[in-house]
């Protein structure tokens, strides 16, 4: 019996190997193609991320220099925002101090204008005063109506409405006085000063002194002749200058010691002062009796035949004439609406 002889291991692993090579050729080319895919995946994923890179870089330049401008803009609007912030607090304070000087001068303002108001109403309240004195102490229509009128001027510029009722008082009032019958005081009381004035200046009828003759005419031939028949015609004219014979106008003319002349004289300057007084007490009585008095004084006492008496005789009569009695028109509707103005005006103080 053939036994086979045992196999050496070199001559078994021969065709293992080869086996192996054959199988492993496929193998190695894959992994050769896997490789190679491998290294051109690597190279261009280096590629690309090179150019990403570089693509990053740039953009990151840009951006950077763009934030360089940013940061740059922005500080010059920080500066900007400063100097605008600087100027608003100086316009601010500006403003406020220009705010506090209005407040100022409208408080200024106020005052002032509540300063002109008050002097305006103390003005109108003085016109009406005095329209009211001259009305009640003197019975002066025409002063009153000048105080009304200019009391109704300063009501028209001031123009309030709360001044309608007062306007209308004192329009009233004037149209009132305008329609009284006029006195006119004052030019009878300065007529009556003025015959105060003159009554040291009246003669009286006992200091009327006779008017000098004429010396008669020397007959022709009556410086001629002999002493005697000269000298008893120069007796004769002496004696005639020692004698006169009057006519009197008024036979009994009053002989009065120079103390009953001083005393005449006041005596009639006090008729004519109670004249006046009585004129502005509008009583016509007692005004009219005081001027009789004086007047029949000056007709009894005065030399009625000198100018200056018959000139106050006849300044006398006219007085005496004149109507002084006429009731005087009161205004008492225009104080009354201002009294009411006045409460008001404080009520609203208050």
């Amino acid at each position: 019996m053939n036994e086979s002889a045992p196999e050496s291991p070199q001559s078994s692993a021969a065709p293992k190997r080869g086996v192996l090579l054959r199988n492993a050729g496929p193998a190695l080319w894959i992994a050769a193609l896997a490789v190679a895919f491998a290294a051109w995946q690597w190279y261009d994923s280096r590629t690309e991320s090179g150019a990403l890179r570089q693509e990053t870089a740039t953009k990151l330049a840009e951006a950077d220099a763009q934030a360089r401008g940013s940061r740059l803009v922005a500080e010059q609007a920080r500066e900007a925002m400063a100097a605008v912030q600087v100027k608003l607090g100086v316009l601010e304070s500006r403003l406020a101090e220009s705010q506090n000087r209005q407040i100022a001068l409208e408080a200024l303002y106020q005052e002032l204008s509540r300063n002109r108001d008050e002097w305006a109403y103390s003005e109108i309240e003085q016109s009406l005063a005095i329209a009211s004195q001259q009305l009640a102490l003197a019975g002066n229509v025409k002063a009153a109506l000048i105080a009304l009128q200019t009391a109704d001027t300063r009501l028209q510029r001031m123009d309030r409405p709360q001044l309608t009722a007062l306007r209308k008082a004192v329009a009233s009032d004037i149209e009132r006085l305008k329609a009284a019958p006029h006195v006119d005081t004052l030019a009878i009381s300065t007529r009556l000063d003025a015959l105060i004035a003159q009554v040291d200046k009246l003669p009286l009828a006992m200091e009327m002194r006779p008017q000098p003759e004429q010396p008669p005419a020397a007959a022709p031939g009556a410086g001629e002749g002999n002493p005697w028949t000269r000298f008893w015609s120069n007796v004769w004219t002496e004696l005639r200058g020692l004698i006169r014979v009057q006519q009197m106008d008024q036979p009994d003319a009053a002989l009065l010691a120079p103390s009953q002349a001083f005393f005449l004289r006041e005596n009639l300057r006090l008729r004519l002062i109670g004249a006046r007084l009585a004129l502005l007490a509008r009583d016509a009585t007692s005004y009219k009796a005081d001027l009789k008095a004086a007047r029949d004084w000056l007709n009894r006492y005065y030399d009625t035949r000198n100018s200056n008496v018959e000139h106050a005789l006849a300044m006398l009569r006219n007085l005496h004439d004149a109507e002084v009695g006429i009731a005087v028109p009161e205004i008492n509707a225009t104080l009354e609406a201002m009294r009411n103005l006045r409460a008001a005006r404080e009520r609203g103080r208050r």
